[in-house]
């Protein structure tokens, strides 16, 4: 028991945990439920299986914090942007993988690994003894977080994840939408072409607007309440913020040219972006929905060019849960009241597929150097990995405590430049690069 790193969850946090810890010489056992034990998101058994979108986000590592991160874990040999890589569809500027391939090579990968084993059971409590890292992830099962609320002697906070719907490629009509990435970004054809848009008129996003507010949606149960992450909205919600609020957000026609009508500016786009690498399917970027699903085919074939739109996936909804880490956590992710129990991915809250695995990636480092005997420096704060950990380990108000995404507003200033929209393009340069500055010395004395 004590001479191995356990992982609960085979999740991005859970996956990138155990390659790290793998990779310096620990062995390694990942506990994970499925397929055995099923939850309402995941269709296979498969580790780091992509449940919402299939986009890891904007891959510019000099204007953009998850950009950067990406960056960092790749210095660091990370498993999971290695797969990402050798599965990225055409995505513009971002990095959109083909979720199953993916979730195969992550599998395949760490089951391979000779310090690796995989063990398919349910962990409903907290080990008293031996190296724990819990990375179970938004979809924690109902026994085990029982086991955290007793331990940690406080309610789980919760909110809810919503998942967009896939199209079959083939059931959109392309005479009334086109191909087009936003301000035609991207290096090659293909990824100027990355996404399908849909255009609307006034009238048309009026009468999709009035649909949306007036579907049936999914009731939550007694005893739960409709708190969401803003980064995950279903699109009913954003509508009910008000009428224009799809229109500036994933809906926002900016950056576009319809080549059927181009002299038309279109009120409001929906764009589509490719789903598998055969370019069969297609995700309606943004439109993470609550809506019962009859509710969902009729107002999405609303849409123009979607009108005889097949779905090969519905959106949902799930409860989610997060710990209160700046009060619960130390600065190496250690439970306080077990320092033998390592927290990690989306349960300590952070929210995405790269923080998510960027936690599992510190996690199973730290884990590993401390069973191995060693300390590690302390992750630099000027990183992109230290502006997270130091966000969740005590840099947060445990009072008003969230899921956040990485970005430059967890980082600290850089002394002598501007602030403002016009010098943040030379801010954003500075911290990107006093960052690698940083997390390249810290991955050296490491």
């Amino acid at each position: 028991m004590t001479d191995r790193l356990h992982i609960v969850g085979g999740g991005m946090a859970g996956s990138e945990a155990a390659w790290q810890a793998a990779e310096m010489g620990v062995d390694v056992v990942i506990h994970e439920m499925r397929p055995k034990i099923g939850t309402f998101a995941h269709q296979t058994g498969n580790l780091a299986e992509m449940v919402c979108s299939n986009s890891f986000r904007s891959d510019d590592d000099e204007q953009n914090a998850v950009g950067l991160l990406h960056w960092e874990m790749r210095a660091a040999g990370g498993l999971i942007m290695a797969a990402a890589d050798a599965h990225r569809l055409p995505a513009g500027g971002a990095l959109a993988v083909d979720r199953d391939p993916f979730a195969e090579t992550v599998t395949a990968r760490l089951r391979e690994h000779p310090h690796i084993s995989v063990t398919e059971e349910e962990v409903t409590g907290l080990p008293q003894e031996g190296h724990w890292i819990f990375a179970t992830g938004p979809l924690t099962s109902p026994t085990l977080g029982e086991a955290i609320r007793r331990e940690t002697g406080a309610d789980s906070l919760a909110f809810f994840d919503a998942i967009a719907p896939i199209v079959y490629a083939d059931t959109i009509d392309m005479s009334r939408a086109w191909l087009q990435s936003r301000y035609d970004k991207g290096d090659t054809e293909e990824e100027r072409t990355a996404y399908i848009n849909c255009p609307m008129d006034k009238d048309q996003y009026e009468a999709f607007i009035d649909a949306l507010l007036a579907a049936e949606k999914t009731e939550f149960h007694e005893g739960e309440t409709a708190t969401y992450f803003d980064g995950c909205l279903p699109i009913e919600v954003m509508a009910e913020r008000g009428r224009e609020t799809l229109r500036h957000g994933p809906m926002k026609p900016v950056g576009l040219t319809n080549p059927h009508q181009p002299e038309v500016k279109p009120h409001a786009v929906v764009q589509l972006r490719r789903d598998n690498a055969l370019g069969t399917l297609y995700n309606i970027v943004g439109f993470q929905t609550k809506m019962k699903y009859g509710a969902q085919t009729s107002v999405f074939r609303m849409i123009p060019g979607l009108e005889e739109a097949g779905f090969a996936r519905l959106g949902g909804i799930h409860r989610n849960t997060f710990i209160n880490s700046p009060t619960l956590l130390d600065e190496q992710m250690r439970l306080r009241s077990r320092p033998n129990i390592r927290f990690a991915g989306q349960i300590t809250g952070v929210e995405g597929y790269v923080e998510s695995a960027a936690m599992g990636l510190l996690a199973g480092r730290l884990a590993a150097a401390e069973m191995q005997g060693r300390s590690l420096p302390r992750v630099p704060q000027d990183s992109a990995m230290g502006a997270l950990i130091h966000h969740i380990t005590g840099g947060a108000d445990a009072r008003t405590f969230q899921p956040m995404n990485v970005n430059f507003g967890l980082f600290r200033p850089v002394d002598g430049l501007k602030g403002g929209r016009r010098g943040r393009k030379d801010r954003y340069k500075a911290y990107t690069d006093r960052a690698k500055e940083a997390w390249s010395a810290w991955l050296a004395n490491s």
